[in-house]
């Protein structure tokens, strides 16, 4: 009895211990309107935050183990969530299938200039955007950026008396997403992904925040509004991950 309860607890550990490691998992991602596979679909594991994309036969390999989150995201189609099971680990490449979405066009007004044909009056009417980046001394070159409210020097003595509470307010609670933001600049893959993006779609769903929390984030580490609609998700990445970096530094040197 005692030596089938023994051979029952290592078939049990040898069994949990397969399904915690880390491998590498295979699949096929493709169209349930054509059948069709897709091409540069974007898949990250959230997990471990570990990225890739789909070949030109819609095939992928990602590392992942069970009960890791991956998110597949395609340009037209829904954007999904799938659990790594064991069975998928044990029989290898599954096929993931993507739902296409209807497509609505956003009516886009243009204001065109009206030009007098004189240079004094129509250099007048064309928009200048001033948003300057300001070093404080013991910090990262790149500084705060005064955007066109305000004078430059409010916004830095701002970033100084109150650096990027509101960031640590939101993250404050979440340290997993915390570490996730050094991952994320850590992976190639990702890094590439994000530097394609504009929707901050992934970044939401990375950080565990929504679109509305993630603009006031960056808008409260002193960030323009132009940067904050024109930024791809790469550069509004690096703008966090820099800000909660400055953050660190000045907390310590308050502490100290």
């Amino acid at each position: 009895m005692k030596q089938l309860f023994l051979l029952l607890s290592i078939v049990f550990v040898i069994s949990f211990s397969y399904a915690q490691e880390e491998t590498t998992i295979k699949g096929i991602v493709i169209s349930t309107t054509t059948s069709q596979p897709l091409e540069s679909v974007n898949i990250v594991n959230l997990n471990q935050v570990k990225g890739t994309s789909t070949d030109d036969k819609g095939a992928f390999e990602i590392r992942a183990k069970a009960n890791d989150t991956l998110h597949f995201s395609y340009l037209g189609y829904k954007s999904i969530k799938v659990r790594v099971t064991n069975d998928w680990l044990k029989f290898g490449a599954t096929n993931i299938e993507m739902t296409e979405l209807a497509l609505a066009l956003e009516e886009v007004v243009v204001n065109q200039l009206k030009l007098t044909g004189y240079l004094i009056v129509d250099v007048r009417q064309v928009p200048i955007k001033t948003n300057y980046r300001y070093s404080i001394s013991g910090l990262s070159a790149t500084g705060y950026e005064a955007g066109n409210n305000g004078s430059g020097v409010s916004k830095v003595l701002g970033a100084i008396f109150n650096p990027a509470d509101f960031l640590h307010n939101i993250f404050g609670k979440k340290p997993k997403e915390l570490r996730k933001l050094r991952q994320m600049k850590q992976d190639d893959e990702i890094r590439n992904l994000l530097a394609s993006r504009f929707d901050r779609e992934m970044l939401m769903v990375l950080l565990q925040v929504d679109r509305l929390d993630l603009d006031e984030i960056v808008s409260q580490c002193n960030y323009s509004k132009d940067f904050i609609q024109t930024a791809n998700d790469l550069q509004i990445l690096d703008a966090i991950n820099e800000c909660y970096e400055e953050y660190k530094v000045l907390s310590k040197s308050r502490s100290n």
